[in-house]
């Protein structure tokens, strides 16, 4: 029973919340449907495919999510990283084909996800660091944008990567169908205007109706204007997957599990409102496992929490995740009732949709945001760019997260080490900078505080930086504070004897502070804790500095 989170809000519903929860999912699928059916374009598969992601996975998540306004659907990530991995194992395109390895996909990632629920593996959210993340989803904004700018312009090429497809595009511009440039201009003017003047309505689905309106009055199709066509009417039937695609599609399931969840988790923290319980990572890769395992069974692609729609969800008032069911069932309104009008709607239309909401995907004014405040984290943001673009979306994934895992242990290997002083009239310890001149320092006393985990990587860099200081300072005692130290591992803890030997050896005592209780026990049952003895493990600074005035100072 603790497995159905929906009794952590059904339980304590208030009636005022169902008119806000309603208007709320109302609005999200004005926003959600035509995006969902665009993003079914972006990975290849027809348009019903995405009104069926945006049915089926919601329904799911509402029953086992932990978010209250994470709108689960599927998002322009996924739907790149979905096309990219279907073209692979359906490279003519046929349709039937398409869909049964679409649904294959799906429940893979489904089975994915719930396996990594199963392992507590909901930790992984965080093995893509943030930078990383900004230049990956900036390197998929733009490989979108391309792959959608041949559908402005009414033209027809074979995809063969970035680089080429601009080269081809280039290539093929004097075939432009200027009837569909209108339709994709005037759409992209309309999707701005509406997001600029009007930011509170339904910009996409303001395009899509307009859309459908002129193409069913000007009969835009005899104009040599491409439309999405037939749509099949009614609810999904059950989808038969593949077992003989599972050795081809798992490794891009793996990817796509990945981004799904960390874009899901994402949102959901994101959004979580005030008095909110926080999403658990765990329990949110059920749900949203479940809800891809039981979609790929009923024709869905693979989805997620997206952040755009789940803004749209929470700026709309939705308080449960009543609103995502009302979304569902607004999609099935659409399915049932809609799909014949749906069918008018010009290719264009979708395209401009896309490009829309995939420009959204590039964040310059984030990018150098992330370069004033470190540059090593700027380059690493380029290289998961770079790793997309040059190298595909399936592979930048994995360079995304190589570039993550390099970044963690090359701050991992290079802590910080300060040296400190002492803001006049208190007991505040600072590092020693040029913004605080007027701090103390004690003749004789050299203080040191490094942080983080010392280990057998970083514990050599520790002493490339302490020696210097040690030399220049020529001090009588070297304190070094470990109250930034939350742990030592042996070989670092062998490295610290061997340098308190050295210092031994220059008539340098050295001194230890503030070390929390696991690291003070592995000292005090070292060599090094039988040398130092009690007397040199001290409590704080103020102690150290005190019992130096005391005790060494005068014998100088």
């Amino acid at each position: 029973m603790a497995l159905i989170p929906m009794r952590d809000w059904l339980g304590d519903y208030q009636r005022g919340w169902l008119r806000l929860d309603l208007v709320a999912g109302l609005t999200t699928a004005a926003v959600v449907i035509p995006k969902a059916m665009a993003y079914a374009t972006i990975a290849g598969l027809p348009v019903e495919v995405g009104l069926y992601t945006a049915f089926v996975p919601l329904v799911i998540y509402a029953i086992l999510g932990t978010s209250r306004p994470l709108s689960v659907t599927t998002t322009t990530t996924l739907a790149i990283l979905t096309g990219t991995q279907l073209a692979l194992v359906v490279p003519n395109g046929d349709p039937a084909a398409l869909l049964t390895a679409s649904a294959t996909l799906a429940i893979l990632v489904g089975a994915m996800l719930i396996l990594a629920a199963v392992l507590r593996l909901g930790v992984v959210a965080s093995f893509i660091s943030e930078p990383v993340l900004t230049g990956f989803k900036a390197g998929i904004g733009l490989v979108i944008i391309l792959d959608q700018v041949p559908k402005l312009l009414g033209i027809h090429f074979e995809k063969e990567g970035f680089v080429r497809d601009i080269f081809a595009l280039i290539a093929h511009l004097p075939e432009t169908s200027l009837a569909t440039l209108a339709v994709g201009v005037a759409m992209l003017a309309i999707l701005l205007g509406v997001e600029r003047l009007v930011p509170r309505a339904p910009a996409p689905l303001v395009a899509v109706a307009l859309g459908i309106a002129v193409s069913g009055l000007l009969a835009l199709q005899d104009q040599g204007v491409a439309i999405i066509g037939h749509i099949p009417q009614g609810l999904p039937a059950l989808s038969r997957p593949n077992p003989d695609l599972i050795a081809q599609l798992w490794p891009g399931a793996l990817g796509i599990a990945l981004m799904s969840f960390t874009e899901s988790i994402a949102a959901a923290r994101a959004f979580a409102g005030r008095g909110e319980p926080q999403p658990q990572p765990n329990r949110e890769l059920v749900a949203t496992g479940l809800g891809n395992l039981v979609g790929g069974l009923f024709g869905a692609m693979p989805g997620g929490g997206g952040t755009s729609q789940t803004a749209v969800n929470r700026r709309a008032g939705a308080r449960t995740q009543v609103a995502g069911l009302v979304t569902a069932v607004a999609a099935v309104a659409t399915l049932l009732l809609l799909a014949p009008l749906m069918g008018l709607m010009p290719q264009a239309t979708l395209a401009a949709v896309v490009i829309v909401y995939s420009i959204g995907l590039i964040q310059p004014v984030e990018l150098f945001d992330i370069l004033k405040i470190r540059r090593m984290e700027f380059l690493w943001a380029l290289a998961a760019f770079a790793g997309v673009v040059v190298l595909g979306t399936l592979k930048g994934i994995l360079v995304a997260i190589i570039v993550s895992l390099v970044s963690l242990a090359y701050q991992a290997a290079h802590p910080r080490l300060y040296v400190l002083g002492r803001k006049p009239g208190t007991d505040v310890f600072r590092p020693r900078t040029d913004a605080h001149p007027e701090d103390e320092t004690v003749p004789g006393l050299l203080m040191v505080r490094p942080e983080g985990r010392l280990f057998f990587a970083n514990a050599q860099r520790i002493g490339e930086q302490l020696w210097p200081l040690i030399e220049a300072a020529e001090p009588r005692v070297l304190v070094m504070d470990f109250s930034a130290v939350i742990d030592i591992e042996y070989s670092a803890l062998k490295m610290l004897v061997e340098g308190e030997e050295r210092l031994r050896a220059r008539g340098i005592e050295l001194w230890l502070v503030a070390l929390n209780p696991e690291v003070l026990g592995m000292v005090q049952r070292s060599s090094l804790g039988e040398t130092l003895g009690r007397e040199r493990l001290l409590f704080n600074l103020s102690l150290a500095v005190e019992r130096f005035r005391t005790q060494v100072a005068p014998v100088d």
